[in-house]
C-alpha cells in the first residue's frame, strides 16, 4: 500500500499563521492565540516578537496536563461554511475544535447522503457529527464526557439542527453492543485519544484497543460504508493501523497515510496518521 500525505485546507474562520519554537499561532475568527505545540520542533518562520503583533492569547502550560490562559476570553463561534462551531478557552488548550479534522469534514460531506446512518466515536464537541447531519444523515453521537456532549449539543442548537442522539458511554463498549444488536452504518469516524478514562472511570490505552476498535468498525459497517480512523499518539504507528486494518478490509478499500497542516508562512505541521477504509 502505498503511504499518502495528506495536507488539511485552512477555511474562512480558521488559519495556521505559523509554527516553530514548540509554539504554534492560530487566527479562530477574529481571535489569535499561541498554543504549545510538540511537534514544531524547528524553527518559527517568524520571530515570536513579530506574533505578538497579533495581540495573541497565551496558553501557558502547568504541569503535563492542565495550564492557563493569558487573558479571559468570553465564548464566541467561528464558521466552517455554512456551518458554526462553539469556541471556548479551557484549562487543557483546547478550544473546542481539532481544525485540521476539516480533512474528514470534507469527505463525509462528499459521502454521506440523506437517510444514511452515521457513527461517530469518540465524538468530542461534535463538529463531525454537525456536518453530517447538515447532510440530513441520521447521526449516533457517542462520548465518555457528559460536558462535552453538552457542548456538542450546543453546536447542533446554534446550527438550528435537531434529532441527533447522544450516547454518554465507553464508545468501544457502545460499538461492541450495536454489532451484537445488529445495526450497521455507512459512515463510522473514530478520533480516539491516546490515553484518557471511560464514562464509569475505566483506563483507556489507545495501543490495546486498536485491533478491537478495527474489528468492530468493520462488523459495524453497511457493504459499501467507510471508516475513517485518526490517531496522535506516538504509541501507536502507521504500520500499526494498516497491519491490523488489513485482517479486515480488502487492499482495495484501504488507503492510509500522515495528516499535515502547512502554516501560512510555509512550515509543515504533524497532527497525526489517518486511515480510510471502506468495506
Amino acid at each position: 500500500m502505498e503511504l499518502k500525505k495528506w495536507f488539511t485546507s485552512p477555511f474562512e474562520d480558521y488559519e495556521l499563521i505559523d509554527a516553530g519554537g514548540g509554539k504554534k499561532l492560530e487566527r479562530w475568527g477574529a481571535i489569535y492565540t499561541i498554543r504549545p505545540e510538540v511537534q514544531a520542533y524547528f524553527k518559527s518562520g517568524m520571530s515570536f516578537a513579530s506574533w505578538e503583533n497579533y495581540n495573541p492569547l497565551h496558553f501557558e502550560e502547568k504541569g503535563k496536563q492542565s495550564g492557563f490562559w493569558s487573558k479571559n476570553q468570553p465564548a464566541w463561534n467561528i464558521y466552517f461554511g455554512s456551518l458554526q462551531f462553539l469556541l471556548e478557552t479551557t484549562k487543557f488548550k483546547h478550544l473546542g475544535l481539532f481544525p485540521e479534522q476539516e480533512i474528514n469534514w470534507q469527505y463525509i460531506q462528499n459521502h454521506l447522503q440523506a437517510g444514511d446512518k452515521f457513527l461517530n466515536m469518540f465524538a468530542y464537541t461534535g463538529a463531525a457529527s454537525i456536518v453530517a447531519r447538515e447532510r440530513e444523515a441520521i447521526v449516533t453521537h457517542v462520548d465518555s464526557v457528559k460536558q462535552l456532549i453538552s457542548w456538542a449539543k450546543n453546536n447542533m442548537e446554534v446550527n438550528h439542527l435537531q434529532d441527533i442522539k447522544w450516547v454518554h458511554e465507553d464508545a468501544l463498549k457502545f460499538a461492541e453492543r450495536e454489532v451484537k444488536r445488529g445495526n450497521t452504518y455507512k459512515g463510522v469516524l473514530m478520533d480516539p485519544p491516546a490515553w484518557g478514562i471511560g464514562a464509569k472511570g475505566e483506563k483507556w490505552k489507545i495501543e490495546n484497543k486498536l485491533e478491537s476498535l478495527l474489528e468492530t468498525a468493520y462488523n459495524l459497517l453497511d457493504e459499501g460504508g467507510f471508516l475513517i480512523l485518526n490517531t496522535y499518539s506516538p504509541r501507536v504507528s502507521l504500520e500499526d493501523m494498516t497491519q491490523f486494518a488489513s485482517r479486515y478490509f480488502s487492499p482495495s478499500g484501504l488507503e492510509a497515510g500522515e495528516l499535515w497542516a502547512k502554516t501560512t508562512t510555509g512550515k509543515e505541521l504533524f497532527y497525526g496518521h489517518l486511515l480510510r477504509a471502506t468495506k
